[in-house]
């Protein structure tokens, strides 16, 4: 095990609506990813021979709002791989080793919520979203504020 020092993951992963702002590492941005995912059908396959799980897959990532970030960032050998690690994770035999992989795939690619702060990328809010008669007519649970009372001097006493 290494011992001390800043590794590239070390600590907690950037916050877009955090307080402070001058950090000279939110120099760079983040990148907003289109909520309704990638255009267009999936790139050429570029492995060796794909299996029919492996496709279904490669079709399902690239529809994500991460591939549009991998489409400019040229990582199509990085999908293929991932896509082919987690067909062969999803097996009942996989080992536990595969399943890390697949685990660090998901981070890099920025397929679970650490992996896209990691990236600096957050997804644009769906367009319109409907709201529920049930939410909006819900009735309010009064707050602490409300439980509280101005009591008259002399009536308390």
């Amino acid at each position: 095990m290494p011992k001390g020092g800043a590794r590239a993951v070390s600590g907690p992963p950037p916050d877009p609506n955090a307080l402070r702002r001058n950090r000279p590492s939110d120099k760079a941005g983040w990148t907003t990813l289109p909520a309704e995912g990638r255009a267009g059908g999936p790139p050429a396959w570029p492995l060796a021979a794909m299996t029919d799980r492996e496709f279904e897959l490669w079709r399902d990532v690239w529809a994500k709002p991460q591939a549009v970030a991998w489409e400019v960032l040229d990582q199509g050998y990085e999908v293929a791989l991932f896509v082919r690690a987690l067909a062969q994770a999803e097996q009942p035999d996989a080992k536990v080793d595969l399943q890390r992989v697949v685990r660090q795939y998901l981070d890099s690619l920025g397929l679970s919520v650490q992996g896209m702060l990691r990236n600096r990328w957050k997804i644009a809010p769906a367009a319109e979203v409907e709201t529920s008669a049930e939410l909006v007519d819900a009735p309010r649970r009064p707050s602490a504020r409300d439980r509280l009372r101005i009591v008259p001097r002399g009536e308390g006493e």
